[in-house]
């Protein structure tokens, strides 16, 4: 299977799929997930001709079950040694939730100061910053990732069960059709990893604080968010990112869930390409 070792001696699980001339598109998944996540959307654009790539965060899927380095600054290089090694250019980097904030801080710390990077593409991303702070007021309290960590403390394979049956794919609300074979992949990809990981995770994805990664963004950037996302919640993220972004282009779907990359992959599929394409 294909890994590359970090500089921490961590192995980091990736899909390499595609001509290697065609231009490369990389995706970054969200907590507590892997890069199978992308599987709508790798098919769909492997088919259209491009080199599709997707790693498994440190900690989460193949990648090395590793005790510490579950941030964001360990996650961004981490993709990094992936780019690096696979000697990706002009690619355009997307990202979904937790591998929202991943993609934006690699394409700022790492991808435009190398000039690999193309484009970015944020969906139902956790920047600028989820936690609720006296300079955000309009985040969510630190008593919902507490939750979040006692729930995964006490029974992580349960609460892996619940977050995809309810709230992740908007599947609690009223008329919602439950796909079993989404709710038990979404399961399936979250037990594959290391509790510690996703445990330390939460912190990771919850008090990270964008803000200046967003603001140094020189590359074409799309932003896209349901407004019914249950898990990050859209005035307090993509609207405001959209606004730190320079020049950034804002993508609102109405009544769509958090994970709308798998409940409703070809409208977010359709609006991907024609991002990337333009």
């Amino acid at each position: 299977m294909p890994f590359v070792t970090t500089a921490d001696g961590v192995e980091i699980f990736y899909k390499d799929w595609g001509p290697k001339d065609a231009q490369p598109i990389v995706f970054h998944h969200g907590w507590p997930l892997s890069g199978d996540d992308w599987d709508a959307q790798m098919l769909l654009f492997l088919g259209k001709g491009f080199r599709v790539v997707a790693h498994d965060r440190r900690g989460h899927g193949r990648s090395t079950q590793v005790g510490g380095g579950h941030d964001m600054d360990h996650y961004a290089a981490d993709a990094a040694s992936v780019v690096k090694e696979l000697d990706l250019r002009n690619a355009v980097h997307v990202g979904h939730s937790t591998g929202g904030g991943e993609a934006l801080h690699y394409t700022v710390k790492h991808g435009q100061p190398q000039g690999r990077v193309a484009k970015l593409v944020m969906i139902g991303a956790v920047p600028p910053i989820m936690l609720k702070t006296a300079s955000n007021p309009g985040g969510l309290p630190i008593e919902v990732f507490d939750g979040f960590r006692a729930a995964l403390a006490a029974n992580r394979a349960q609460f892996f069960l619940d977050v995809p049956a309810g709230p992740f794919y908007g599947y609690n609300r009223p008329g919602a059709a439950t796909q079993p074979g989404v709710v038990n992949n979404w399961w399936r990809q979250g037990m594959m990893g290391g509790a510690k990981a996703h445990y330390d995770g939460i912190k990771a994805f919850s008090e990270t604080d964008f803000t200046e990664d967003l603001k140094a963004v020189t590359v074409p950037t799309l932003v896209m968010h349901g407004d019914d996302d249950q898990i990050v919640p859209i005035a307090d993220s993509a609207l405001l990112s959209a606004k730190l972004v320079k020049g950034a282009t804002l993508k609102v779907y109405p009544g769509y869930p958090h994970g709308m990359c798998t409940t409703h992959a070809d409208a977010i599929n359709a609006d991907l390409l024609a991002f990337i394409q333009g």
